[in-house]
């Protein structure tokens, strides 16, 4: 039997900044700041990207959703990922597991977990207890410690499978997301 799984890292970070939505995890977060990017500067799903097109060989987000790009401005992460899981899947992959970390002193993000988990996976399309979502501080240390900004992390395992034929066919017909 020819089996083959692969793994990528991620990593990401944005700038805090005023008179922005807070989005992490697929999810609007309430919040005094927001993270500042070309997109809607979800680190998490930025680095859970950056993570499975790492593992797939298919270089990094910024070369596939350049912050150049007009089309990508404002645009919700979720759309990023759905994308990256039919690039991945257009490869023969799909995705085993994801494990991820955020990064931020405040706001708490546990409370929000299991809801970032089920959209996450049904974005991507996984079962929830697929996809682990960890949260941490820095102890107050560094750019994230003063509140400055919040970084990522994430780890994908994607395994070949001829189930990616259908599920490039399945991304295809999806409706788009609904803001929120």
């Amino acid at each position: 039997m020819n089996y083959k799984m692969r793994i990528g890292f991620g990593f990401d970070v944005h700038k805090l900044v005023p008179d922005r939505e807070l989005w992490l995890g697929g999810i609007r977060i309430p919040h005094t700041l927001g993270l500042l990017g070309h997109s809607d500067a979800d680190v998490l799903i930025h680095a859970i990207c950056d993570a499975l097109l790492g593992a797939a060989n298919l270089r990094d987000i910024g070369y596939h959703f350049p912050d150049t790009a007009g089309e990508y401005e404002n645009i919700d992460s979720k759309i990023l990922l759905r994308k990256v899981i039919a690039l991945i899947a257009e490869k023969g992959y799909i995705v085993g597991n994801i494990d991820a970390t955020i990064c931020a002193e405040r706001p708490k993000i546990n409370p929000h977990i299991p809801q970032m988990q089920q959209t996450l996976a049904d974005v991507m399309g996984i079962d929830p207890d697929d996809f682990s979502i960890k949260a941490t501080t820095t102890e107050r240390l560094g750019f994230t410690g003063r509140e400055e900004g919040i970084s990522a992390y994430a780890v994908a395992l994607i395994e070949k499978s001829a189930e990616s034929v259908e599920i490039v066919k399945n991304l295809s017909q999806q409706k788009p997301f609904s803001v929120g």
